[in-house]
C-alpha cells in the first residue's frame, strides 16, 4: 500500500491517499482540492473519501471529489453533527462547499475499498462521531491523537472524558503501528506511549 501525504485546506489538514494497485485510491479526509489534483498528477481515480471527522478542514474538498466521481463516507455517529453541527469555517469567513454522504460505518467495521481494507476504531472527543482507521500498520487518527499531543475537545460537542478514553484505546493497540495524524508530521504508537504526555 502507497502512503502519499497531501497538507490540504484552509488550514493545510493532512489528507491521506491510498493505492494498492496504482489506479484506484481512497482519499482520508478531503481538506482541499490539493489531494485531487495529487491524484491527477499520479494517474489515480479517487474512488472514496473516508472521513475520520467532520471538521471543515478535513471536508472542505469533499464536494469537489464528488463531482469527480468519488463516494464519501463518515460514521454513523458522526452523520448528524456534519449534518446539523456548527461550520467551524464561517469563523474565518469560510463556507464549505455542500456535499452529501454517501454511506456510514460503525465501531468494529472493516471496509474492503480498492483491494485494501480499513478497520474502523470509534474515537469521540474531538467530535461526537470521530474514527480512526487502522489499514495493515498504518493507523489514521483524524485529529484524535497527534505527535506528542491530542486534538482539542472546546469545538462543540468535544468531550475531554471521551478523547481521553479514545486515546488510551489507540495506544493499548497490541505491537507498533505508524501514525498518521490529521495535522503536523507522522508519529508511531510506540514513541506516542512513551513521550505523549496525555497517555
Amino acid at each position: 500500500m502507497q502512503i502519499i501525504t497531501v497538507p490540504a485546506g484552509p488550514l493545510r489538514a493532512n489528507s491521506y491517499l491510498l493505492t494498492e494497485n496504482g489506479r484506484d485510491a481512497v482519499l482520508i479526509d478531503c481538506g482541499g482540492s490539493e489531494a485531487l489534483a495529487q491524484a491527477r498528477r499520479r494517474g489515480l481515480q479517487v474512488a472514496y473519501v473516508l472521513l475520520t471527522h467532520g471538521h471543515f478542514d478535513h471536508v472542505f474538498g469533499c464536494a469537489a471529489a464528488q463531482e469527480a466521481g468519488a463516494k464519501v463516507g463518515c460514521s454513523e455517529a458522526e452523520r448528524a453533527f456534519l449534518e446539523a453541527g456548527p461550520d467551524l469555517g464561517l469563523a474565518m469567513g469560510l463556507s464549505v462547499p455542500p456535499f452529501t454522504v454517501d454511506f456510514t460505518f460503525r465501531d468494529g467495521d472493516v471496509l474492503d475499498l480498492c483491494g485494501m481494507r480499513f478497520a474502523v476504531i470509534a474515537s469521540p472527543g474531538h467530535t461526537p462521531g470521530g474514527v480512526c482507521f487502522r489499514a495493515g500498520q498504518a493507523l489514521f487518527t483524524g485529529d484524535t491523537l497527534f505527535l506528542e499531543s491530542v486534538g482539542r475537545t472546546d469545538f462543540p460537542g468535544g468531550s475531554a472524558a471521551q478523547l481521553r478514553q479514545s486515546v488510551r484505546r489507540l495506544l493499548a493497540i497490541e505491537g507498533d503501528l505508524a501514525v498518521y495524524p490529521g495535522h503536523d508530521d507522522p508519529t508511531s504508537l510506540a514513541h506516542e506511549r512513551r513521550y505523549n504526555p496525555f497517555a
